[in-house]
């Protein structure tokens, strides 16, 4: 696994290893434990042994969209951060024996390949958007290509929103949300495809193990929710008001290019995993939310 240590990564690991698999994991600092495997995609690094030890490869790699401002820097390290890790390890996985290559792929993308979609819902068949993330999300896909033209099953896995207390896009509302100074963002009106921190390491472990799903797959809740919705349950569960919007303008100030990410709409279905019969734990926004402030 490539982004083991991060925010997902980090659930993935545990997952996989209650469920019983053994997890190497990929680092670009030199190893310090004997599940670790040191490689340095940004220089197309990689042992080619330790991807051929492999069943599968699960690739979460890339820097934070939210993280930080974006500056033309920010915004070159967002893009090359993920298509120089894709690209390392399809080109490796690809250039072993037939024989020796992982089955699968999972690479990770996101719901930012469809931009901005208003009120129109979309599914796994819907071309790429336009805008910084969508053309992101363009390239970041193209770079399995050498994995599946040798005959890797790729799971392309366009992330939504996961849920969890500690961290993802939750974490940064929770104490303006109880201090009582929160409310929805710019006009409240545009969809958010949230999922419970369990269904989403519950949808990859399904998809990891049905060998007939390929290509991409939303990530995402069973329905998405407008942030109006989102901020106003979260203020029932939290017991606190949501009286105070924040301006589109306010965001902008605050948050530069990706306030434009944080106002657009993406009305993700996951229509991928409702035809593979995923079931999901936490199928509405109130128990996705309790969910995910109480686990």
């Amino acid at each position: 696994m490539a982004g083991a240590s991060g925010f997902l990564g980090t659930r993935l690991v545990a997952r996989f290893t209650a469920d019983g698999h053994q997890v190497t994991r990929l680092v670009r600092r030199p190893p310090r434990t004997p599940d670790e495997r040191q490689w340095n995609p940004s220089a197309a690094q990689l042992d080619p042994a330790v991807v051929a030890d492999a069943d599968a490869v699960v690739n979460l790699a890339g820097a934070g969209v939210g993280d930080r401002r974006w500056n033309d820097e920010y915004r070159q390290l967002i893009r090359s951060s993920r298509v120089d890790s894709t690209t390392t390890l399809a080109i490796t996985i690809a250039g072993l024996p037939a024989q020796d290559r992982p089955k699968t792929l999972l690479n990770s993308s996101a719901v930012g390949w469809y931009g901005d979609t208003g009120d129109r819902a979309v599914e796994e068949d819907a071309p790429a958007g336009e805008g910084f993330l969508s053309d992101v999300c363009r390239v970041w896909e193209a770079a399995t290509r050498p994995a599946e033209d040798a005959d890797v099953r790729v799971v392309r896995l366009r992330i939504g929103l996961p849920l969890h207390r500690d961290g993802g896009m939750l974490k940064p509302q929770l104490l303006p949300m109880r201090l009582g100074v929160s409310g929805k963002l710019g006009g409240g009106r545009q969809w958010w495809p949230c999922v419970s921190m369990v269904d989403f390491l519950n949808a990859v472990a399904f998809v990891l193990e049905r060998e007939d799903v390929a290509g991409p797959v939303n990530m995402v809740g069973a329905a998405p929710v407008t942030n109006a919705e989102f901020t106003k349950e979260l203020a029932r569960q939290l017991h606190r008001p949501a009286i105070m919007p924040i301006p589109a303008l306010a965001l902008k100030i605050v948050l530069g290019g990706f306030s434009v990410e944080a106002l657009s709409s993406s009305r993700v279905l996951p229509g991928a995993l409702a035809r593979a019969g995923f079931t999901y734990r936490h199928p509405d926004l109130p128990s996705a939310l309790h969910s995910a402030l109480t686990a």
